[in-house]
Parts: C-alpha cells; sequence; structure tokens
C-alpha cells in the first residue's frame, strides 16, 4: 500500500469553491462544490481515480511537486 499527500489548492468562485492539484490539472486534477468540505471530498475522489486508473493502465504520472508518496498507511489532519 502507498499513501499518497497532495497540496492542493482551494478558492472561490462565482459557484462556490475550486479545489485542484496544480501539477496535474492537465490530466483532470481540478474540481469544485459548493463548500470547501464538498470541493475537498471531489478532489480526493479525482485523484483516486487518477491514482486507480493510472495504475490499471500501467502509465507513469507527470512528476510533481507538492506531493508525498510514503509506503505504508498515513493519516493526514487539517485544521
Amino acid at each position: 500500500m502507498k499513501t499518497y499527500i497532495f497540496k492542493i489548492g482551494l478558492e472561490p468562485d462565482a459557484e462556490g469553491w475550486r479545489a485542484f492539484y496544480s501539477a496535474w490539472e492537465s490530466i483532470g486534477a481540478s474540481t469544485w462544490g459548493v463548500t470547501q468540505e464538498d470541493a475537498l471530498k471531489n478532489i480526493q475522489e479525482v485523484l483516486s481515480m487518477i491514482l486507480e486508473e493510472s495504475d490499471a493502465e500501467g502509465r507513469v504520472l507527470p512528476a510533481a511537486e507538492h506531493l508525498t508518496v510514503s509506503e505504508g498507511a498515513l493519516v493526514a489532519v487539517s485544521v
């Protein structure tokens, strides 16, 4: 098991909040939500899909800053 920790961008937009991982926006790592919590939940789902699809297809993901990859399980807490 690998754990990926991303530094996410979160900013207000006309319809709510936009969440994105700027290094991977070109491959779809951007979404939005009505609230900040919705946007963060959605970007977590998007990033999970990107990781799962790239693994299943054997694709190498673009190199990225603000990304930590660790073997094993981690817990992240944001306050």
